[in-house]
């Protein structure tokens, strides 16, 4: 490849048609197990959002063949309506993982088509999640010469990537020969679109549903033909030029090496990403000085332009807005310790008790703050002065602890929906998921 990014596209193709699975580390499905628990967790929680209501109202009215399984619900609908649903619910609570390369969250945009497709194909799980792994450290190496530029500019990378991530996992999962998959990865990245305007309100989490509805798109239309641009991301008025980025040798030179999946970042707070930082140093530092709040005289925290972009909302009127709100987040970890599902409601975002917290807090833009990053300063009515620093993205727990944080996480979301005893059961089958012969058996378990 030479330097200015010739033949990135068919690269990316090549590895998605040539990976041999053997030359893919166990470890590596052990971590995309926990990333299938971890979305099928939050999609069940997400299940009964208005959003979703709608979505299954549309998908009645255009019809279609009963061919996936519309997660939580009794019914089946075709596979890119089924893809639509679940992906848009599975990110309505905003409670699902990221990926720093990524720049957002890959697999609501991934999982979501290969389930429907892999149902409907009969395929088995451990091609499913071959297909995931693949599709994830595509999106990744995309996103990486991206970079923030990309994400800066105002696009929603978790959709603009996830396009060509889905494209590309379902490509794999189709067996495409390499011309098929530079096509759906044509395919797909003309269809990537994204904008961070909609924050806050239905459209953010229809972007994951709608990346991998038309990823699978892609990939369905290329093997039966379709034609696209073979250098849809390196070429002139291609990817990178109209939406930012360039494509980085060394990064893409790292292709079958290094895997992404062990870089997931699982959430345990129900809010954007960008509020994690601040919530965590404000909260070590209340805890571990064992700080009355009443005697915070005033809070000022560092933010990135990243997070302020994307969790800078300082009048939260709605549980969904308060999502995207470093103020409520740290106010109400601070008044409550409850940051999941519960905490995000119209009536706790506008609870006078959490206003109060609120008015104290001061976000500052720090051009030295990085990414997540963030610095929390506060102050004591009595004049003490107090300093956290916190990187969420740095945090990232090995493989074991994952899985213990995973597995609480998922009963505890999953309970309310199935009751305590299914849910542990679908835990099990999720954790031997590797050796189911038939992604349909699993299907019926999560009607």
């Amino acid at each position: 490849m030479s330097g200015n990014g010739a033949g990135f596209t068919s690269k990316l193709a090549s590895f998605i048609v040539n990976t041999d699975e053997k030359n893919i580390p166990e470890w590596a499905y052990e971590h995309s197990k926990v990333a299938f628990m971890d979305w099928l967790a939050v999609t069940f929680a997400g299940k009964d959002d208005p959003l979703v209501k709608i979505l299954i109202d549309y998908a009645d009215t255009v019809g279609g063949k009963k061919q996936a399984t519309v997660i939580g619900y009794n019914m089946k609908k075709d596979i890119s309506s089924a893809t639509l649903i679940n992906g848009s619910a599975s990110h309505t609570l905003d409670y699902d993982d990221t990926l720093v390369s990524f720049l957002g969250h890959p697999s609501v945009t991934i999982f979501p088509s290969l389930l429907a497709l892999s149902e409907w194909k009969g395929k088995s799980g451990r091609d499913f999640l071959t297909a995931y792994i693949i599709g994830l450290q595509v999106g990744g190496t995309i996103g990486a010469c991206a970079s923030l530029d990309h994400y800066l500019g105002g696009w929603h990378a978790t959709s603009t990537l996830g396009h060509l991530a889905s494209a590309a996992a379902c490509a794999r999962l189709l067996g495409l020969n390499q011309q098929q998959a530079t096509y759906a990865l044509g395919i797909g990245g003309t269809q990537s679109s994204g904008l961070k305007r909609v924050f806050g309100t239905m459209c953010k989490p229809f972007h994951a549903g709608r990346s991998s509805q038309s990823g699978l798109l892609a990939a369905l239309l290329a093997e039966k033909g379709f034609t696209s641009a073979e250098d849809i991301l390196e070429g002139p008025q291609g990817f990178f030029e109209a939406l930012k980025g360039k494509v980085n040798d060394d990064i893409v030179n790292m292709l079958g090496i290094g895997w992404d999946v062990q870089n997931l970042n699982q959430k345990y707070h129900a809010s954007c990403h960008a509020t994690h930082s601040p919530l965590e140093a404000a909260l070590s530092i209340v805890k571990t000085e064992n700080i009355n709040l009443d005697d915070i005289k005033s809070m000022t925290i560092h933010a990135s332009t990243l997070s302020l972009q994307a969790a800078g909302k300082t009048e939260p009127a709605t549980g969904l807005e308060g999502k995207f709100s470093i103020p409520y987040c740290v106010a109400n970890a601070l008044l409550r310790e409850e940051t999941g599902m519960q905490a995000f409601t119209d009536e706790k975002v506008n609870d006078p008790a959490v206003r109060t917290i609120m008015k104290k807090i001061n976000i500052i833009n720090d051009p030295e703050i990085k990414a997540l990053e963030a610095i929390v300063e506060l102050e004591t009515a009595a004049g003490k002065s107090f300093k956290a620093f916190s990187d969420i993205l740095q945090k990232i727990p090995p493989l074991e602890t994952k899985k213990e944080r995973v597995a609480s996480k998922f009963i505890d979301l999953c309970s309310p929906v199935l009751g305590k005893r299914k849910s542990l059961s679908l835990k099990k089958k999720i954790e031997a998921l590797d050796t189911i012969k038939d992604m349909g058996d699993m299907a019926k378990s999560l009607l």
